[in-house]
């Protein structure tokens, strides 16, 4: 998602009990509270160019970014959880009481302090962003303190964040990494049926979305946020995987940037059919809620006579459907919902 990025201040404390590869090695209990070597354990994972190793279950997990918060919470892993924090949207529906079990860190970036008073032993992130210079602390910090991470493979694999941006895509997203990191994560907690049966409910919303429909035709335009210099996506990120199911056209599908910041007259000379709208509950940029975006389009005089305003084809959708999470699938939900209210089927 575009970030806007505060700088972290930091603090050496003892904190933690698992491990990252080259900081030892002890004995694993076979659950919380239990000795001896559990089954499973350790569990060594190969993730965004680090080697992980983890011998026992977490017990006080902290989730870091909305995306990883929910799929550990769609795990049943509340009791094993000792924060989160980086919030764009309510929880996912019917998660709401496993939620309010969790402290809230913070419903941006918490410090490194804040992190650390939680005694973690195992912290997740979504964003590479987020355990990097500028957010809550790069990862190697935790490693010195024994505390082992994992970040989404979706913010890794096939995409370059060198640069100032939110990076920029080498190959199309799709599906299967969130996925991966769905068992990458049932696997950390010892849980993988859990984690087999969370994928098999997603992809079976997939097909329901997508059965019986052709939407093949219809252009799509989807904005995250701010409206001075509006973030629009690029062809491959979460949104890309949104169009590739549908087989609609994302009308910036020649860029491979993630969030690209486009103007408004180019946005109006793409004149798409159907307008996605995040509507976001943080106040990091201006227009983050939908309400606000589309008080902007319907009385800015270059955005105003465009076809899907003119039409009211808006689909609104959390931040969260259009970042790599498991809530991509709310994402395909709704805008396939949309195009048939709209009559863009063939």
């Amino acid at each position: 998602m575009p970030f806007a990025h505060p700088a972290r201040s930091a603090v050496l404390l003892v904190a933690g009990a698992l491990l990252v590869t080259g900081c030892g090695s002890g004995g694993a209990p076979a659950s919380p509270g239990a000795e001896g070597t559990a089954a499973g354990y350790p569990v060594r994972l190969d993730n965004c160019g680090q080697r992980v190793e983890i011998d026992r279950a977490p017990r006080r997990a902290v989730a870091l970014d909305q995306g990883s918060a929910e799929i550990m919470l769609s795990l049943g892993l509340a009791d094993r959880m000792v924060g989160t924090a980086t919030w764009t949207d309510p929880v996912l529906k019917g998660l709401e009481k496993a939620n309010a079990k969790v402290p809230r860190l913070a419903d941006r970036y918490p410090s490194f302090e804040k992190v650390l008073d939680a005694e973690p032993d195992f912290v997740g992130a979504s964003f590479l962003y987020t355990l990097g210079k500028g957010g809550v602390a790069p990862r190697e910090r935790f490693a010195k303190l024994g505390v082992p991470t994992y970040v989404s493979p979706a913010d890794c694999v096939g995409k370059d964040n060198s640069g100032d941006g939110d990076g920029v895509r080498t190959e199309p997203l799709t599906m299967e990494s969130v996925y991966g990191e769905v068992r990458d994560l049932a696997r950390v907690f010892g849980v993988p049926e859990r984690g087999e049966k969370l994928v098999g409910e997603l992809r079976a919303r997939v097909e329901r979305a997508t059965a019986g429909a052709d939407f093949g035709g219809a252009s799509v335009l989807y904005w995250f946020s701010d409206s001075q210099g509006p973030y629009m996506a690029g062809c491959c990120g979460a949104p890309g995987i949104v169009s590739g199911t549908l087989g609609v056209k994302n009308v910036f599908d020649d860029t491979k940037e993630e969030w690209p910041q486009i103007n408004w007259e180019t946005v109006v000379d793409r004149d798409p059919d159907v307008l996605v709208i995040a509507d976001l509950t943080r106040r990091a940029q201006s227009a983050e809620s939908a309400a606000k975006k589309i008080e902007f389009l319907e009385s800015h005089p270059v955005t105003r006579n465009m076809t899907a305003v003119r039409k009211k084809r808006y689909v609104l959708l959390s931040g969260q459907a259009m970042n790599p999470t498991i809530r991509t699938v709310e994402g395909i939900e709704k805008v396939a919902a949309a195009l048939r209210t709209y009559g863009l089927t063939k």
